[in-house]
């Protein structure tokens, strides 16, 4: 954490830590000794002229200054932390005159800064008594401010010739002189024209004109008041209006048409260039290719001068303008130039475009050139008219205007340019710096994604497992219950002189072979159940007497093997039921075989 870190926050917590208060005192205490030293190595006169050395341990203070009202804070306190604000002074200001808010602000910063207090009042009124501009100031360093060399140069220049300074937003510490009244009067704004329809033009007629015409635009009025009515009344009377209206307006357009139709700005351009080669020959002038208001746009964004050319093809002076002066070689040699930064737009006063610009422009004398450009002294974003030409004018004063003109707001836009680079190129690193954050931050992103998927899967392996361990389980102790149980309910094997009884011999999957006698009643089912509960009851935890085991609730047993005779091969399937008797006979040797999983699934 940086100093000026520190310090803001000790300020803004109200509670300095503990190093900063230990370094505090310890400076404070250099301090005094240096203080002591100073003041005993030199003699100080003070009002009645007596000189000579304090005794140790005081501190004499120069003349007037020896009182206790006016002795420094920090020499009757040399510890910053207990200090007291009183009347104090530095070089010529009385701190008992000053507000409640900006001693404490001095106690403040002081007590932040460990500066002086004759250092620390210039400091914080040239940051308007705000202790924190001022504590960033004391550790960052503290640059030239412009608003202090404004407020210098005003006091110290002549009231008749002030001149002052100004900081826009725009244009960042860059700063231009105002101009005088006298050159302020040949700047005017210059306007954007966006051209309208010739039938779209409003003409506003003279004020004696109007006032007799008023009688009549009432009457227009209320004649159409009471036409709306009819047509609303008769739907079928405007129709047959519109018709014969429609009609009469087409053969009129076709008499009264002039043969210069209105086309769109750019194509306007486009036939005056055309026009214009065809009058005078080839020539090399760059003319702007588009409207009046995209070239303004254009020469705005760029900081480019646009020079503005109107003529007037019924003007006398018109021809010889163009050939001697504007297609002159130094003049045509200069606006092609690129160091004078020119965008030259032309155009014709019978068009409807070159005639709006003509009247913006306040035009009063063909053929008319104007020069605008971006004035930062006006305003951040204003363009203004820096320059016209009226009349037919020499190529040679034609270009010393032009040349005046470029010469005096070049230096100016010298600095909006280099300020826009400067914004341009913080602008670019910030948006480097938000694409590498974005980026970052999406890698994270999809880094924790990856983990918590990972951490999910994982959780679910787990839990797939220990919820298969329990299933697993849960049937394994299902399955020996149900053993138990079944293994209570086998009839009982019949004795050697029951004759009737069917005698088995079947092989388990063990290799051991079992005989056991069924009696002529018993199920087949119970001779799959004898074989399932084998173990069961060779252990002896079948026996009714030993258990008392209950049938699993919720449990289906099924049976994972079937009897079979291998000579011939007969399956004894337990879903054909019956007896023992009657599937088997009085005897047979069988064989357990095991069911597999996929012969289970084709079942």
């Amino acid at each position: 954490m940086s100093r000026t870190a520190q310090a803001l926050k000790s300020y803004d917590t109200g509670e300095p830590s503990a190093q900063c208060l230990q370094s505090r005192c310890s400076q404070s205490s250099q301090r005094q000794m240096k203080l002591d030293r100073k003041f005993d190595a030199r003699t100080t006169p003070d009002i009645g002229g007596s000189t000579g050395h304090p005794p140790i341990g005081e501190t004499k203070l120069p003349g007037a200054l020896d009182t206790p009202e006016y002795r420094p804070w920090h020499v009757e306190a040399p510890l910053l932390c207990k200090t007291k604000p009183s009347k104090m002074t530095s070089s010529e200001v009385d701190i008992g005159k000053l507000t409640e808010d900006q001693q404490l602000a001095i106690s403040q910063y002081t007590s932040v800064t460990n500066q002086e207090l004759e250092a620390a009042l210039p400091i914080l009124k040239r940051s308007q008594w705000n202790v924190q501009i001022a504590i960033a100031k004391f550790f960052d360093g503290e640059t030239v401010d412009p608003f202090e060399e404004a407020r210098a140069a005003a006091t110290s220049l002549p009231p008749p010739r002030q001149s002052t300074r100004q900081e826009t937003l725009l244009n960042g510490s860059s700063s231009f002189p105002r101009r005088s009244a006298s050159s302020s009067r040949n700047i005017d704004p210059a306007p954007r024209v966006v051209p309208q329809p010739d039938h779209q033009v409003a003409y506003r007629p003279p004020l004696i004109l109007s006032l007799f015409l008023t009688p009549l635009s009432i009457l227009y009025r209320l004649v159409s008041n009471i036409a709306g009515i009819f047509g609303y009344l008769f739907p079928f009377l405007p129709r047959l209006l519109s018709n014969i209206t429609s009609r009469n307006t087409r053969q009129g357009s076709r008499m009264n048409t002039t043969g210069r139709r209105p086309l769109s700005p750019k194509d306007t351009v486009a036939r005056f260039s055309r026009e214009f080669e065809e009058e005078y020959g080839s020539h090399s002038l760059p003319i702007y290719q588009n409207g009046y208001a995209q070239a303004l746009d254009q020469a705005k964004r760029d900081l480019k001068f646009l020079l503005v050319v109107l003529l007037s093809p019924e003007h006398d002076d018109t021809p010889n303008f163009v050939r001697q002066t504007l297609l002159s070689p130094e003049v045509v040699n200069y606006i092609n130039n690129p160091s004078s930064n020119i965008l030259l737009w032309t155009g014709s006063v019978q068009d409807s475009e070159a005639y709006q610009v003509s009247t913006a422009l306040r035009c009063t004398k063909f053929p008319f050139s104007a020069l605008i450009v971006h004035t930062p002294q006006q305003s951040s974003v204003s363009m203004s008219v820096v320059q016209r030409i009226a009349g037919p004018t020499p190529p040679t004063a034609y270009l010393d205007k032009l040349q005046t003109a470029v010469t005096q707001h070049t230096e100016a836009l010298s600095r909006v340019r280099a300020t826009r680079s400067e914004q341009q190129a913080s602008r670019n690193l910030r948006e480097e710096q938000n694409s590498a954050y974005e980026r970052s931050l999406a890698q994270d992103r999809e880094r924790v994604r990856q983990r918590r998927e990972a951490e999910a899967a994982k959780a679910q392996a787990e839990k797939e497992v220990r919820e298969k361990a329990a299933a697993e389980e849960k049937q394994a102790h299902n399955l020996l219950q149900w053993k138990k149980w079944r293994a209570q309910s086998l009839p009982s094997e019949p004795g050697s002189d029951v004759k009737d009884a069917t005698r088995i011999s079947i092989r388990m999957p063990s290799g051991d072979r079992v005989i056991r006698k069924f009696p002529i009643e018993a199920r087949l089912e119970d001779l799959y159940a004898f074989v399932e509960c084998y173990e069961v009851l060779s252990s002896g935890d079948g026996s009714t007497e030993s258990t008392g085991a209950e049938q699993p609730k919720g449990y289906e047993h099924i049976y994972g093997f079937r009897l079979v005779s291998p000579m011939p091969r007969t399956v004894y399937a337990l879903e054909a039921g019956g007896t023992v008797n009657e599937k088997i006979g009085r005897s047979a040797n069988l064989i357990v075989e095991p069911i597999a999983e996929d012969e289970e699934d084709e079942e």
